[in-house]
Parts: C-alpha cells; sequence; structure tokens
C-alpha cells in the first residue's frame, strides 16, 4: 500500500485537474496520515471537484488531520476557512477549540454555521458563551447549529440557556427554548412553563410546549389541560401529551377525538391548498396520541373515529398499535354496510393485527 500512497501522493500535483481529485478519492479509501499536508494543499485548488475531493479525503483520514485542517480557518481566504469549517464539523476535536470559537465571529455564515457544528462535537464548556450570541444571528442555520450545539453540551450550557429565556429579543429565546428541549434538563422546566404561561409571543410559546415534550416530565401534564384551551396551542398541545404518554391524558384525549371538548372558538388554517378546520386538526392528532400511550380504555372512541373521513388514517394508525386486542372491535364493521374507503382501513388494521378472513367465524 505504500507505493500506492505515494503514487497518489504524486498524482496531486498533476496537471490535469480530473487526476488530481481521482488522486485524492483514492487516498480517502487509504486513510493514511502522509496524505494529510497534500490534502490540505488541495482546499486551494482551482478546482471546486478537487477541491470536494480533498475534503471528503481529509474527513476520511480524521484525527490525524484534525490540526493541519484547524489551521486553514485562519486562511485569508473564506473558501478554504468554508472548507476547513466543514471539515472539521465531523472530525473536529479539543485540540482546535480555540480556533473554532474564533470561527464563530467570522463573516462569512457558512464558516460561522460549520464551526458552530463542530463546536457541538467538541462539548467544551468553554464554547458555551461565544456560542449564545450566534442564537440570534441573521442566518438561521447558523441560529440552528447554535442551538443544537448547546444542546449537545448539555449540562453546562443550562445555566446560560436559562438566562436566554430572558433576552429581549425572540429569536434567542426561541432556541434557547429549543436548545433546552434537546438537552432533556430536567432543571429546565419549570422556566419553560413560565415561558409557555407569560412569553408574549406566541412562537416561543409554541417551542416551549414542544420542548417540554421532548424533556417528558410527567408534572407537565395537568399544565399541558389548561394550554389545550388555548387556540394556537391546543393541536401541539395534544401532540405532545401523545409523547410524554401520561396515563392521565387519556380521558382528555378520548374527549377531543371525539369531539365532546370541542372548544366553542376554533381558528381555520391553510394547508395543501385547502382550508381546514383546526378543530379536525386537533383529533387527528388526538388519536395519533392515544395510538402512542396505547391504554386499552381508548379503543371504543378509536373505532368510532374510523367513521370520520378527518380521523380515519390516524385512528387506524393507533389501532394498529393495539394487535390482536382490537379484532373482537372491528370485525363486526365488515358485516355493516360501509364505504369502501373505511373498509379499506379495517381490513389493513385487522391484517396488521393479525387476522386473516379464513379466520372469521373462530374470531368472531
Amino acid at each position: 500500500m505504500a507505493d500506492a500512497v505515494m503514487e497518489q501522493l504524486a498524482a496531486l500535483k498533476d496537471q490535469d485537474w480530473a487526476i488530481r481529485s481521482e488522486a485524492a478519492s483514492l487516498l480517502s479509501t487509504f486513510k493514511d496520515p502522509r496524505a494529510v499536508v497534500p490534502l490540505v494543499a488541495l482546499l486551494r485548488d482551482q478546482d471546486r471537484s478537487v477541491r470536494e475531493a480533498a475534503i471528503e479525503a481529509l474527513r476520511s483520514i480524521g484525527a490525524p488531520a484534525v490540526e493541519a485542517v484547524g489551521a486553514c480557518l485562519t486562511e485569508p481566504d473564506l473558501s478554504v476557512q468554508e472548507s476547513a469549517s466543514a471539515i472539521l464539523a465531523t472530525i473536529a476535536d479539543e485540540r482546535v477549540l480555540a480556533p473554532l470559537i474564533t470561527a464563530l465571529r467570522s463573516g462569512d455564515w457558512i464558516v460561522r454555521m460549520h464551526a458552530a457544528n463542530a463546536l457541538g462535537r467538541v462539548q467544551n464548556a468553554d464554547s458555551v458563551e461565544p456560542l449564545i450570541p450566534l442564537l440570534q444571528d441573521k442566518v438561521k442555520a447558523v441560529r440552528d447549529e447554535a442551538a443544537t450545539a448547546l444542546a449537545a453540551i448539555g449540562d453546562a450550557a443550562i445555566s446560560s440557556l436559562l438566562k436566554a429565556l430572558q433576552h429581549e429579543d425572540w429569536l434567542v429565546r426561541l432556541h434557547a427554548v429549543e436548545s433546552l428541549g434537546k438537552a432533556h434538563s430536567q432543571r429546565a422546566v419549570e422556566p419553560l412553563l413560565s415561558v409557555l404561561f407569560n412569553d408574549h409571543d406566541s412562537a416561543v410559546r409554541e417551542d416551549a410546549v414542544r420542548a417540554l415534550g421532548e424533556i417528558g416530565d410527567p408534572q407537565v401534564v395537568e399544565h399541558l389541560f389548561t394550554v389545550m384551551r388555548e387556540p394556537g396551542l391546543r393541536t401541539v398541545a395534544v401532540e405532545v401529551l401523545g409523547q410524554i404518554g401520561d396515563p392521565r391524558a387519556v380521558p382528555v384525549l378520548i374527549d377531543v377525538v371525539t369531539g365532546a371538548s370541542s372548544p366553542e372558538v376554533t381558528r381555520t388554517v391553510a394547508g395543501c391548498g385547502e382550508r381546514w378546520n383546526e378543530e379536525a386538526i386537533t383529533q387527528g392528532a388526538a388519536a395519533r396520541a392515544l395510538g402512542a400511550i396505547a391504554d386499552e380504555r381508548a379503543i371504543p372512541s378509536l373505532v368510532a373515529s374510523l367513521d370520520r373521513t378527518h380521523t380515519r388514517a390516524e385512528a387506524a394508525a393507533s389501532l394498529a398499535k393495539f394487535g390482536s386486542k382490537v379484532i373482537p372491535f372491528l370485525l363486526p364493521l365488515l358485516n355493516e354496510p360501509r364505504d369502501e374507503n373505511l373498509l379499506f382501513h379495517v381490513r389493513e388494521t385487522l391484517a396488521s393485527a393479525g387476522w386473516r378472513a379464513g379466520r372469521r367465524s373462530r374470531a368472531g
């Protein structure tokens, strides 16, 4: 292999871009540390395909390439910085912590985005405070990567993220909420409940509901029952009740899916070229949530929901999760006059539950 590596290293200097590109690709398979410096030099190549092949090769080599690639973050050429930061997003370690933190202040949003991604990989507490300002970056991709990185850092970032919940910029609060949810921090439950009931921005409040669902603490269930009374948050609260999976939610969700607790005021929302009543969407979410909790008390209500076209698919999918327990509830539907679409869902659900047509009489 040594001769093959040297042969490809020589080919990296060929005048023909196709040969340089092919050589870089082959070096990617060899993963030989001797190729690091020559491949780093190709990050300045005039041909894009050569640069891309070099990027993939350096990623493949991994740890031996980290420091040499990190040094490229200070290159005057922004395209070299972009390539280096993209590589480090997948191979970075503590050795390049300082240049990555510096790169967060780059004027190039691509460099900032990849640097944030890389710092999420490194997970060093020293990067928390430099990452926080990126939660209000003008580029959404940068904000998203910063939020994800802070969540990956975990406990060391929680205090700063909790403080960010009070920031005047709603975008900072929004991404702080997202990070706290992804970090699954129990310390964040009470502060997130405060955001849910007190923040003046609807997007921040909606994301607070989602974050509480990601954390999954059952203590929030009663609060979600309250939130369900509010248009705009009702559907997401129902979804999160299914995510948490607390049996206390079952009667409430049954009332939603059956229409027993429809709100006096509901909104009309746009979707797929049509306009939908928000409560119809919420009922579908309730059917999915009941399937996620998988409490047998929900079976009769889910069977009844098959009669409504806007909940039929969700109810059928949820019923399938109960297995053979749903067979006695579904078999009678085969003997009643029904539209073909409903019968299709009944048969599909029965089949997923293990029932076959030849067993009808015995199952009945």
